[in-house]
């Protein structure tokens, strides 16, 4: 019977409960349209109560509130030209999504900046808070960023007015006048910057951008959009924040790497390090603090010790104990505001405030090197744009200083826009041969809101990049002689070499910082100044040589008579010295004449002249012939030196061709193939010989040239001195082969050689197989000859014993 009961009872209990399930089965019979549409549709009713949950969730307020607030808010829809806008922004604007948080941070720095102002006039502006801060929290859990400044907040009408700015009735006529300026070419970087879009930059990385404010002169609102329309509502938390605004990011899924702590740091110290106000960032880090142990810790650590005194054979007294509670170290994560910008930006600053040892410590702080600077220069330039800028010169050249010269990005500059970092990838903010140069530059005049591209363009940077330049070249020029010389020609001479090619706007003053060797000083450097002020009293021209080193260029046959009348020679050592000079016409009224090359001459009384007219007279037969018959087809001309002393000819190019040196650089070039036809133009021009008529063997071959005309000897001689004067000079022979059988036929005869006498040949030896057999052969032969010795003189034993 008790049988029955209970199972009655469970058929009850079962009746029951599928009733109530029915009850809760939604009988309507609306069926939602298409509802594969909806992520929604595919989870349960608390997966969608929570996805609502999380959607956006502000401190005080639950979902229930939220949904309150977003059916009693005052909705506003932002007119058609939303999307060519959003367009805009994404696409031309801002090609870096990580400059949101920048935009934002800036638009904090202006709300604190007028609160201040507005507070020296109105002692209450800061009665609600006193501090000027902007505050950035990631929350990571709920997919938000939040950015709070306590600046000077927002009205219910500026949230309309100036968050809505995007939906003004010229939204059209700007996005026309833009079109119509891209169609023509012309540059829209003006026309953007005049339009406020920074703070549109967070939908970016934003599904919805949620704005609370509160201004001093009306309660707190909460503005919410997500880029379709937008909605204002008053804050029924109250006012919480005092004054001010926060702005919270409904990240996208894929910018979640900017809820990073570490991400949100760099990109604040990257463009908000020198903004005026403080900049804290809600992050963690671990310390050690020591906690109080429970009772039954206690308990557990006393049986342990008691467990440990019993095991072990020697007791020792214990020390009397203080009565102190027991306590243990714990690794604790401690959350707090961390400041992100302590660096100050003194380029703000009057340059007569600034220390020298400020100067230093900023540097190594934004340029993250160890050495001290060599040089700075602190200005404010005023005219058509408006900047300040300190600019260093670093102590030492960057590794690769001149890898990729030219085509790699210059960073050492970093542009703000009223102390927001803007950019530092540029291809000209100053020219390549300043790409060592480092420092920052800030300016009210840039339009803050565009991408660095359009930037670039901006005509407002040519004014900079002059002005940059001029002071850069000044600071260089205030290097102490000493300092100069030791320091910064060794690390950045090529730098001001290229300067003089590159830069013809400013290469007279260039000039004045050019060093090089001179035969005046074995080890110090002379600059073109020094070298005017001690040319002689009648030279007109500057004296360079050109060569490989500084010993090849001593030893020229070019430099003979000038070293011996005292006259001063530059010596250019280095590939990029010969291009330097002759990019630079003349130096203080002074021209430059390269010694390897046609021009030379001295002046000389009408006695000399004389004497040098007799001696042309005399050698006439000697040049006429070389010209005509020994060296036809290898020189343009022969003539009297006036430049040689102790060697018998040298070859000389003309005004306009390449010198010995210049010729070899050419050749060298890695995308020389010898096709080029202005190369090879220079390279097969025929250069003039000049001859030294004091020589013994010039004078010899006059003699001789006079008896013979058609003497061996004198033509072979003349070949000879004519390739041996190509490689003094610094040419390359045609054909060495020819050169070294000349020289071994010249040794001959001086050593009495016969001329057809060969070489001696060396025996040729016989192939090892060859050898073997021969030895084999040979070895059987001595075998034979044994053993008829061996039969011969058993013979004569036989006959001895007959006998």
């Amino acid at each position: 019977m008790k049988r029955l009961w209970v199972i009655g009872l469970l058929c009850a209990l079962l009746a029951f409960t599928s009733v109530s399930a029915e009850d809760e089965v939604d009988i309507d019979g609306t069926v939602e349209d298409d509802l594969g549409k909806s992520r929604d549709g595919s989870r349960t009713d608390d997966e969608v109560v929570q996805r609502e949950e999380e959607a956006i969730q502000l401190d005080g307020l639950n979902a229930a509130q939220i949904k309150e607030i977003r059916e009693k808010s005052e909705k506003h829809a932002f007119q058609a030209e939303v999307n060519r806008m959003m367009k805009l922004i994404i696409n031309s604007l801002y090609k870096n999504k990580e400059i949101f948080l920048r935009e934002l941070i800036s638009n904090a720095s202006d709300a604190l900046d007028k609160i201040r102002l507005l507070s020296l006039t109105n002692e209450d502006a800061l009665a609600a808070n006193e501090e000027l801060t902007v505050k950035i929290k990631a929350d990571k859990e709920k997919n938000m960023l939040h950015v709070t400044d306590t600046g000077i907040g927002m009205t219910k009408e500026d949230l309309v007015k100036n968050l809505g700015t995007i939906a003004k009735s010229g939204t059209s006529e700007f996005l026309n006048k833009m079109t119509e300026m891209q169609t023509e070419g012309q540059s829209t970087s003006e026309l953007i910057g005049q339009f406020g879009v920074g703070f549109y930059s967070a939908f970016l990385v934003a599904d919805k951008v949620i704005v609370t404010s509160k201004h001093n002169n009306g309660t707190q609102h909460i503005w919410e959009s997500d880029s379709n329309e937008f909605s204002v509502i008053e804050d029924p938390r109250g006012d919480t924040l005092g004054r001010g605004t926060t702005i919270t990011l409904v990240m996208k899924e894929e910018a979640s790497d900017f809820l990073e702590l570490e991400t949100i740091k760099n990109l604040v110290r990257k463009y908000s390090q020198f903004i005026n106000f403080p900049i804290y960032v809600w992050s963690s880090k671990t310390e050690t603090v020591e906690e109080p142990i429970d009772e039954d810790e206690e308990a557990k650590e006393e049986a342990k010790d008691e467990d440990a005194t019993e095991d072990e054979a020697e007791v020792e007294e214990e020390e009397e104990k203080e009565d102190k509670p027991k306590t243990k170290k714990v690794e604790k994560t401690v959350w707090d505001w961390e400041l992100m910008n302590d660096i100050k930006p003194i380029w703000t600053r009057p340059a007569k405030e600034v220390e020298d040892d400020e100067y230093t410590a900023f540097y190594k702080t934004f340029s993250k090197d160890s050495d001290d600077p060599l040089a700075h220069i602190h200005f404010t330039a005023e005219g058509e744009v408006t900047f300040k800028s300190i600019l260093f010169v670093p102590a030492a050249a960057p590794r690769g200083l001149f890898d990729e010269y030219g085509s790699k990005k210059n960073d050492f500059i970093k542009l703000f826009v009223r102390r927001v970092f803007i950019t530092d990838d540029f291809h000209d903010m100053m020219p390549k041969y300043l790409n060592f140069v480092k420092g920052v530059v800030d300016s009210d005049d840039l339009p803050l809101n565009v991408s660095r591209e359009t930037l670039q363009q901006h005509k407002l940077l040519k004014v900079i990049r002059k002005k940059l330049v001029r002071k850069t070249l000044d600071m260089i020029k205030k290097i102490a002689e000493e300092q100069y010389n030791d320091k910064f020609w060794k690390e950045f001479g090529t730098n001001i070499k290229l300067g003089v090619i590159e830069d013809h706007s400013n290469r007279t003053r260039l000039a004045k910082l050019l060093r090089f060797q001179t035969s005046n000083s074995e080890k110090e450097v002379a600059s073109l100044e020094q070298y005017v002020e001690r040319m002689k009293e009648k030279q007109d021209k500057i004296y360079f040589m050109a060569a490989t080193s500084r010993a090849e260029a001593e030893s020229s046959p070019f430099v003979e008579r000038l070293l011996k009348k005292g006259y001063e020679v530059i010596y250019l050592t280095e590939p990029v010295d010969e291009y330097c000079i002759q990019a630079l016409p003349e130096f203080d009224g002074k021209r430059f004449q390269n010694v390897a090359k046609e021009g030379i001459k001295f002046d000389e009384s009408d006695s000399a002249k004389e004497k040098r007219e007799a001696q042309e007279k005399e050698f006439e037969p000697l040049i006429t012939w070389m010209k005509d018959k020994a060296l036809k087809d290898k020189i343009e001309k022969a003539v009297l030196s006036q430049r040689l002393t102790n060697s018998p000819c040298a070859l000389v190019a003309s005004q306009y061709g390449w010198s010995g040196n210049m010729e070899r650089i050419m050749k060298a070039q890695a995308y020389q193939t010898g096709k080029d036809i202005s190369t090879n133009y220079y390279a097969s021009q025929k250069k003039t010989l000049e001859i030294n008529p004091k020589h013994p063997l010039i004078k010899e071959m006059l003699k001789r040239v006079n008896t013979d005309g058609e003497d061996q000897t004198a033509a072979d001689l003349a070949v000879v001195l004519f390739e041996t004067a190509t490689l003094r000079s610094g040419y390359q022979l045609a054909d060495t082969k020819a050169y070294g059988e000349r020289i071994e036929r010249m040794l001959r005869l001086s050593m009495n050689v016969d001329l057809a006498e060969q070489v001696e040949e060396e025996p040729e030896e016989e192939p090892e197989e060859a050898a073997e057999e021969e030895d084999a052969d040979a070895t059987e032969i001595n075998a034979e000859d044994d053993d008829d010795d061996d039969t011969e003189k058993d013979t004569d034993s036989t006959g001895k014993d007959e006998l």
